[in-house]
């Protein structure tokens, strides 16, 4: 269990800090110092540092720019080792000094150090290292991106003000471009998607959890409508909005498993 929530702490910690921090190795010194303290003091330096390793393998094969250097395969092993590590792996009998110190209760029940450390690993994966999977699945899948087709455009033509000059002149049939054309909001979605299938499934509320996914497909059923006959939006988002279930879904699992053995 503590294996597990290491390396998806170390993991979510790299990709935070590459998407937000300008000076990235001041926040890998950060998020390396805080990870070794935590396995100091809980005695699992082992994991600890062994989750390091996976953070800067996983770094390198899931660039936070351009495709994957290894495809979904980082992914797969990921859950696989995470899975392993909950199921077979158990929890401890002791966990060092913190765990001596440690108290949490919840509505629950009481919340042991090493579970502790998997919600808080699960949850910081879910903000921007899921996105860089659910990536790799649409590219992995040649799937259509909105940022990467051009709405075609009728032909306008059009001269351009004699007192203006020509390099100020728009092109014939081109449109000035949408301020909101590129816009990033998925990568807000997605997170605050994710986290609330994971909070919503170990909360049990499963009709509130049906209830928000239905209306996210209600609210983009106007988009894919227009898909004509490719059916492009309509997989885009099928693929995307599924990967990220799962996501949400597996890291609940995880957090319930190791909560129940």
């Amino acid at each position: 269990m503590i294996l597990a929530g290491f390396v998806l702490l170390a993991i979510g910690a790299t990709d935070l800090v590459r998407q937000f921090v300008p000076r990235r190795w001041i926040g890998y010194v950060v998020a390396a110092a805080v990870v070794l303290l935590l396995g100091i003091g809980g005695d699992a330096l082992l994991p600890a540092l062994l989750g390091l390793g996976a953070g800067a393998l996983w770094a390198w094969s899931m660039p936070d720019e351009g495709p994957s250097r290894a495809g979904f395969w980082p992914a797969v092993a990921l859950a696989a080792l995470s899975i392993g590590a909950v199921v077979w792996g158990g929890s401890r009998n002791a966990a060092g000094l913190i765990g001596e110190l440690w108290t949490l209760r919840s509505p629950f029940g009481e919340v042991p150090f090493d579970l502790a450390v998997l919600a808080l690993g699960a949850g910081v994966f879910l903000l921007e290292s899921a996105n860089l999977v659910v990536r790799a699945a649409l590219d992995g899948e040649h799937t259509w991106r909105p940022a990467e087709v051009a709405e075609p455009v009728p032909s306008v033509v059009a001269s351009a003000p004699t007192d203006q000059p020509a390099a100020d002149a728009p092109a014939v049939g081109v449109i000035p471009a949408d301020p909101r054309h590129g816009f990033k909001g998925g990568r807000l979605i997605g997170p605050l998607e994710r986290v609330l299938v994971m909070i919503l499934t170990l909360a049990a509320a499963y009709p509130v959890l049906a209830a928000m996914l239905a209306a996210k497909g209600i609210v983009r059923f106007p988009e894919i409508s227009r898909d004509g006959e490719t059916g492009a939006r309509a997989e885009y988002f099928l693929v995307g909005s599924l990967v990220s279930w799962v996501i949400g879904l597996g890291a609940a699992f995880l957090v319930w498993w190791a909560a129940h053995s």
